[in-house]
């Protein structure tokens, strides 16, 4: 399991948020690797903890969110 702040994650929380910011990043032309990806990552976790739960859903609003 993996923590961030007061949240732990399982394997598959995991492979739903990288599976959404690879394709966010894909769709982008962002190296994964970049500030600008970081950027993405932390509002993917945040979206994630506010129930954007699926692959899908994440991606929807992260093409959405303002500030990355």
């Amino acid at each position: 399991m993996f923590a961030a702040g007061n949240s732990i994650f399982s394997p598959e929380d995991i492979i739903v948020l990288r599976g959404a910011l690879d394709k966010w990043c894909q769709e982008r032309r962002i190296d994964i690797k970049s500030a600008e990806a970081q950027f993405a990552a932390t509002a993917a976790l945040g979206l994630f903890q506010s129930g954007y739960n699926t692959s899908e859903k994440l991606l929807a609003a992260l093409r959405e969110y303002r500030g990355i």
